[in-house]
């Protein structure tokens, strides 16, 4: 069972600190309680459309041409672009699927007594995998339609100067969705996830261990998230032992799945499934009005 070590945490009783309770107990809050919450869960949804809005208005454009040219390739992939071909359906899906995941992680206790600033980071580097394992888990599936951004020749051929042209180019990006290779990933992920008919149980120890990542620099509770990491861990091996005992690869086929979320981009998420209906909005100021209401 892990202890914390290094920070000042609340201290709880034995069974409050077990990933195994927690995660269960969050699950069931999410699950079984769902009724009892509709309300509360629907004012949540209502702030965050409220949230949303306010920043719809806005336009964003990244302060240098880094970020550019970083996504740039000499193959020219990330010309072809894809937006939802239902945005208002999908973003309203994703916008659900958001605010239960908040419900969940509010709902663990590890995760609630750790420092304010070890949980801003952990929601921060967490919330895009924890939606995306809960579009998994709603089956929320999402068709796309392609489109091209101009040539870098097509640019030239215009006339265009080349900041000019880049900064436009940047504009275009925003407005024209996300790489295809992003949404090919994504959709990868959720079609891995639903071969592997992953169960409720087995979908909360997977949110534990993407909740707590100990591989954020400057955690106060660094050897306290990383107990809760591996007995997340631990606890889905031992599920998954006692439940599908003929299977001997179904662990593992869990941790590759679990490891396909790292080549997710929150940026990515946020621009698929946000941007086309309320705009340029930072989304980590939405999740920390959601979460602490500040």
């Amino acid at each position: 069972m892990a202890t914390l070590e290094g920070c000042r945490c609340r201290s709880a009783s034995a069974r409050n600190n077990s990933i195994l309770y927690s995660i269960l107990k969050s699950d069931s809050l999410v699950t079984a309680e769902v009724p009892q919450h509709h309300q509360q869960l629907h004012s949540q949804h209502q702030t965050l459309q409220h949230l949303l809005l306010k920043g719809s208005s806005t336009t964003s454009v990244p302060g240098s041409l880094q970020e550019l040219r970083q996504q740039a390739c000499s193959c020219g992939s990330t010309r072809r672009r894809g937006v939802l071909r239902s945005p208002q359906e999908t973003c309203k899906a994703a916008s659900a699927v958001l605010v239960k995941t908040l419900h969940f992680v509010k709902n663990v206790p590890c995760f609630c007594e750790l420092p304010e600033g070890d949980q801003l980071m952990l929601i921060r580097s967490g919330w895009a995998p924890l939606l995306v394992l809960g579009l998994a888990q709603d089956r929320v599936d999402f068709e796309t339609t392609e489109t091209v951004e101009p040539s870098m020749l097509q640019r030239i051929l215009t006339g265009v100067p080349e900041r000019q042209s880049e900064v436009r180019a940047v504009q275009n990006r925003a407005a024209v969705g996300v790489s295809v290779v992003d949404i090919e990933t994504i959709k990868a992920f959720l079609k891995k996830c639903w071969s592997v008919d992953i169960s409720t149980k087995e979908y909360a120890y997977l949110k534990g261990a993407v909740l707590f990542n100990p591989d954020l620099e400057g955690l106060r509770c660094l050897h306290y998230i990383q107990a809760l990491r591996r007995e997340a861990h631990q606890a889905l091996n031992e599920h998954v032992r006692l439940i599908h005992r003929e299977d001997s690869t179904r662990f593992a086929k869990l941790l590759i799945a679990l490891s396909m979320l790292r080549a997710i981009s929150p940026l990515v998420i946020a621009q698929l499934f946000f941007r086309p209906v309320i705009g340029a909005v930072n989304i980590e100021e939405v999740l920390m009005e959601m979460f602490y209401g500040k």
